[in-house]
């Protein structure tokens, strides 16, 4: 098979970190198992996260301060997106002497999957050719990153022989 051919059916979403997620996303979709119950998580909600995942636990008064700055968000807004976020699963907290600490139910890879397989069904009908076609045809897509895929890709064949 050679990169062309594969190419034609791989793409990322974004360029941030879904690179990781293409071959993951490949081999699902050929086996059917495409996860209706994915985790689906607001723009705040992915903010808070991404806090989380880089230096957990936090308190609420250190997630006030820390997301302040960049959104704006009052301490309300923040236990407000805590408890949806505690419904959903995907944050828990231990108490400590002076409040309760926050750490990711969920890990980071497992959410960008199902944010992945979201946006490409919803967008693209599951076609990761469709999606990198238009990346292309938009010039959306630098050399760098066609590198980037190609080197994916070559792993991908690799492992396949």
């Amino acid at each position: 098979m050679n990169h062309m051919n594969l190419v034609d059916n791989c793409v990322p979403m974004c360029y941030c970190e879904v690179y990781s997620c293409l071959l993951f996303l490949r081999e699902m979709m050929m086996m059917g198992k495409m996860n209706q119950n994915r985790i689906r998580l607001s723009d705040g909600e992915w903010i808070i996260m991404n806090v989380l995942w880089q230096s957990a636990p936090k308190t609420i008064t250190e997630l006030t301060a820390i997301l302040k700055e960049s959104t704006g968000w009052s301490k309300h807004t923040v236990i407000t997106m805590l408890g949806r976020m505690e419904t959903k699963g995907v944050i828990t907290y231990q108490k400590s002497v002076k409040a309760k600490e926050y750490y990711p139910a969920v890990e980071r890879t497992e959410t960008v999957m199902g944010e992945t397989e979201s946006f490409l069904y919803k967008v693209y009908s599951g076609s990761l050719g469709l999606m990198l076609n238009t990346m292309v045809e938009k010039k959306n897509i630098s050399k760098a990153e066609i590198d980037e895929l190609y080197g994916i890709l070559k792993k991908a064949e690799e492992e396949l022989k």
